[in-house]
């Protein structure tokens, strides 16, 4: 799944809470852990649909079972925080 269209949305809810950078760091270092978050977001996504479409939290879980996507997108936070 393609969550790139949704970085962008996400990246400003962050920059909103100033918590950008600490979301950068965990998906940074959490390293095998993404997946287990990734589980937690499947799992809560009956209780979270009122926050966000279902469509954005299959992109977030998708996200954080892929590592390396999740390395991409802790690197656009940190870009996005500079501009």
């Amino acid at each position: 799944m393609k969550t790139q269209i949704f970085w962008a949305d996400w990246a400003h809810f962050l920059q909103r809470f100033g918590l950008q950078n600490s979301v950068a760091a965990v998906l940074e270092a959490a390293g095998p852990l993404t997946w287990f978050f990734a589980q937690v977001v499947y799992l809560g996504q009956p209780f979270l649909d009122g926050a966000r479409p279902e469509s954005q939290w299959q992109a977030l879980a998708s996200l954080l079972e892929n590592r390396e996507e999740s390395r991409s997108f802790a690197a656009f936070l940190r870009e996005e925080e500079t501009h």
